[in-house]
């Protein structure tokens, strides 16, 4: 390795290879904080400099892990000493918005955050948002098709990427920098990477589409009876608020409870007895239209007994309030370290006996334990956090089974929006078959036959 990375110096600069004490200062992840073991960190200034490390590592067999935000929830960014990890943290260009196309280009080490607010700036909106986005680079949400809170709405990155430069294993340059809607010249190659994690391409460039700014955006906070009642809330609010609807984000009441009342960390814009609670977003370019349309929203919704109690943002304080229960990843980690997060993805009417049943299991088998459960209910996707004092490999498993079982039966997916990285890799037959697999593994041989990029990642090694 060392005769390598004196060729990459010789690329990137001596500044931008890092080793040592300089590499272990870094965390390999945003959720354990544990440091990068790395071999060394490479840091590239462009897709040039990307593609010709590759192609020094390539004809070393040397294999490499790409770093990008590293807000990822499912060890995809774990590197061991035998391997480097490329840094895209110096790919932070935007290169051009397009408000005539509705395009922004940028490169990949771009903030989601800064993307957002370009956008804002221009008086357009890119609609990707999730908890991670000051943190979160464009490039990391490629590579794991990033869903977020507006995917009822907008739908998953995927739908966001217009076009995409990536570099192969051996230093190839894939340049799909396409800006139009329609393009059917042949496969669409961009989504080859989108959502590969890394172990098919490096995502250096995109192309990202922009959508027309909502400049009335009501929020509101209700709660709800029963899982009937929340099911037939978002068939009411879908029809009565048609593309206007823009979230529909549950509580389950020991979520809502715990980052309030119970931990004292926010103050409950409700009480806490209603077994469900639900962020519900209209957004809309009329401010009068979307306010009066929401309010008779919500008040049928009172009438039809699908709701209890309702609480409406009256300012971005306010509503920034409500959001701010929902996303305190952190107030979940003081309350219940030690603690697992599952991400998983299941038919809406299947979730409440899903729920029911792991919380039983649960119980049984660590009567100490807990669990609490939000998410993106409008779109099928739950998050759920579970502690019972121990992180032991032998725990980790059983929880696991606990958690990954059921889903096959009932069509689910043991990851809805993070991804598999090495935390989910062993339990991928759940939610593909044998021959999806089979098809993963022949691209992943076509365009990295030395497996250099994310080796052991989504795909465990065959035996």
């Amino acid at each position: 390795m060392e005769a390598l990375l004196k060729e990459i110096v010789a690329v990137v600069g001596a500044g931008n290879v890092l080793t040592g004490t300089d590499v272990a200062q870094r965390r390999v992840d945003w959720l354990t904080g544990a440091p990068c073991q790395a071999g060394a960190i490479v840091r590239p200034a462009d897709t040039s400099e990307v593609s010709a490390v590759m192609r020094l590592c390539h004809a070393a067999n040397q294999p490499v892990v790409t770093h990008g935000g590293l807000t990822g929830l499912v060890h995809g960014g774990e590197v061991s000493p035998d391997e480097l990890a490329i840094s895209l943290e110096r790919l932070t260009a935007i290169e051009a918005v397009d408000l005539v196309g509705g395009t922004m280009t940028v490169e990949a080490g771009v903030p989601l955050q800064r993307v957002q607010e370009l956008a804002d700036e221009h008086d357009v909106q890119f609609p990707l948002d999730l908890g991670a986005r000051g943190s979160c680079t464009i490039g990391g949400n490629i590579a794991t098709n990033a869903g977020g809170v507006r995917v009822i709405r907008y739908g998953m990155m995927r739908q966001q990427v217009l076009g995409l430069e990536a570099v192969l294993a051996d230093g190839t340059v894939v340049s799909s920098m396409n800006h139009m809607l329609k393009n059917n010249a042949g496969y669409d190659l961009k989504q080859l990477f989108i959502g590969s994690e890394g172990t098919l391409g490096i995502v250096t460039r995109a192309v990202l589409r922009l959508q027309p700014k909502m400049s009335s955006e009501q929020t509101a906070l209700v709660a709800c009876p029963s899982f009937e009642a929340l099911t037939g809330l978002l068939q009411h609010m879908s029809h009565t608020l048609g593309g206007s609807l823009g979230t529909f984000e549950v509580m389950w009441r020991n979520h809502y409870a715990l980052l309030t009342v119970e931990s004292g960390r926010h103050t409950p814009p409700l009480p806490t007895h209603s077994p469900f609670y639900v962020i519900i977003e209209s957004l809309d370019i009329d401010d009068e239209t979307n306010a009066a349309r929401f309010g008779q929203a919500l008040e049928s919704a009172f009438e039809a007994g699908l709701i209890v109690d309702a609480v409406l943002a009256q300012s971005d304080n306010q509503r920034r309030g409500i959001w701010d229960i929902r996303e305190d990843i952190e107030g979940l980690i003081l309350n219940l370290a030690p603690l697992f997060t599952f991400d998983v993805s299941l038919p809406i009417p299947e979730m409440e006996a899903y729920t029911d049943g792991l919380e039983a299991a649960l119980r049984r088998d660590w009567p100490q334990g807990r669990m609490v459960v939000f998410g993106h209910l409008g779109d099928g996707n739950l998050h759920v956090s579970i502690s019972v004092g121990s992180t032991t490999a032998e725990v980790r498993r059983a929880v696991e089974q606990l958690v990954y079982s059921p889903l096959a039966e009932l069509g689910g997916s043991i990851s809805a929006e993070h991804g598999i990285g090495l935390e989910k890799r062993d339990y991928l037959a759940l939610s593909r078959t044998p021959e999806e697999i089979a098809l993963m593994r022949t691209l992943k041989q076509a365009l990295d036959p030395r497996n250099l990029l994310n080796r052991h990642k989504v795909l465990a090694p065959e035996s």
